[in-house]
């Protein structure tokens, strides 16, 4: 059911063995994703729950969702682009079934995050499975 950006991020976490490797490649992913315009960092696009500042901003084409994201901390930028692999340009009626505990167990988020930056991300997930259940 993964979308299959995830699938080759599952793919390549099993190729690095190290989790200092790990790290450094969601950080890169964070850091490879464009931007978001500072107009977009609103109070209605913030995620609370986040120990970091987070901004989503989802958006639902032909019943197709996609989002795009920020924060100020990279670790995080690089979670929202993993949270981007998982659900981006997955059908909004399929966003969710989509068991993020799941699919991010298998990276083994679970077990190297803190419990704040666990926090944010579940913040993360809620928020993009209520923009799509409300779409």
């Amino acid at each position: 059911m993964a979308n299959p950006d995830f699938e080759e991020l599952v793919e390549t976490f099993e190729f690095l063995d190290d989790w200092e490797d790990r790290y450094r490649h969601v950080i890169d992913m964070g850091r490879a994703m464009d931007p978001l315009e500072d107009a977009l960092r609103v109070p209605a696009t913030k995620v609370d729950g986040c120990a970091s500042q987070v901004w989503l901003v989802p958006q639902v084409d032909d019943g197709i969702f996609t989002f795009r994201g920020a924060s100020d901390a990279m670790i995080v930028n690089g979670l929202i682009a993993v949270l981007r692999a998982l659900y981006d340009k997955q059908p909004v009626d399929q966003i969710g079934a989509i068991d993020a505990p799941a699919e991010l167990g298998r990276l083994g988020l679970n077990d190297h995050l803190s419990a704040q930056r666990s926090n944010g991300l579940r913040a993360m997930v809620e928020r993009i499975r209520e923009t799509a259940a409300a779409a």
